[in-house]
């Protein structure tokens, strides 16, 4: 990669950011895409100098990701209004010195379910957790009309999000098999290490459901073995990852994501990856 005055500069805020394969996948989409960009790790843990930075440097868009979604929707000059209503960004895009707060997590969760069905309208979905991920989830089920449940750990925040859109909550220990077409796993429980783990029994699981889960490492986690042993159509959580990418990439440069290269590069790396803790054990 060659820099020079032209390129245009990208990055990902956060802290910490060791676990982020964003500027992997962007930096081979700009490569595959011919443009003259560059996308960098940005540890930030003071959000205040974000926006006016982004201005004085020219830096043309960033990724926010944990702890800065919720806290960065103050310090934009203007808010796109899916984010508006979820009340989290993860996308920034700099338009000539007026900076647009954007949520493309929610995109990413809802396109792998379109690819699958079509249309998810009037669908019966179950979404398991409350947490930021849930409510990008849950907002965007919300704009395609589906029927929406939520359970959660903490009861307080469940209920919180379901009054919010209009859905039905349920403790996550009184949750059972109830005719869901769509089960979403939107916790971080299940993620390396802790890849033993589920976040709810499997005997809520059904064949012929579609199971998603936003986990992306592993690349299949304990919840997606278990549902693919009794039928079940799964998502994999890259997906969610590399759609929201690709949402962010479009909206950056105005032009179409090459996400085939995007979504191998990133599988390629967590196999890796994987390959790499299994010789370790």
């Amino acid at each position: 990669m060659r820099i020079n005055p032209e390129t245009e500069l990208f990055g990902i805020i956060g802290y910490p950011l060791s676990h982020s394969l964003s500027p992997m996948i962007h930096n081979r989409a700009f490569e595959e895409s011919k443009i003259n960009a560059i996308y960098l790790y940005l540890p930030c843990r003071d959000i205040k100098g974000v926006v006016p930075g982004m201005k004085s440097l020219s830096i043309k868009g960033l990724s926010v990701t944990i702890p800065h979604k919720e806290g960065i929707c103050q310090h934009v000059d203007e808010l796109d209004p899916l984010a508006e209503e979820i009340g989290a960004v993860n996308t920034l895009l700099n338009r000539d010195g007026h900076v647009v707060g954007y949520n493309t997590d929610a995109y990413g969760a809802i396109m792998p379910l379109k690819k699958e069905l079509g249309s998810i309208k009037g669908r019966r979905v179950l979404v398991i957790g409350a947490g930021g991920a849930a409510r990008a989830i849950c907002f965007a089920l919300k704009k395609e009309e589906a029927e929406i449940t939520i359970v959660n750990r903490t009861k307080k925040r469940g209920q919180r999000l379901a009054q919010e859109i209009g859905a039905r909550f349920y403790p996550l220990s009184e949750i059972s098999n109830r005719g869901f077409d769509i089960i979403i796993q939107a916790t971080s429980v299940g993620m390396y290490p802790d890849v033993d783990k589920m976040p709810v029994s499997k005997e809520i699981l059904y064949p012929d459901a579609i199971v998603m889960d936003i986990v992306y490492n592993p690349l299949e986690t304990r919840f997606l073995k278990e549902a693919k042993k009794i039928g079940c159509k799964v998502v994999p959580g890259i997906e969610m990852f590399i759609y929201q990418g690709v949402r962010q990439f479009e909206l950056w440069t105005g032009r179409d994501a090459p996400i085939d290269i995007m979504r191998s590069t990133a599988i390629s790396y967590l196999k890796g990856k994987e390959g790499e803790k299994g010789e370790k054990a």
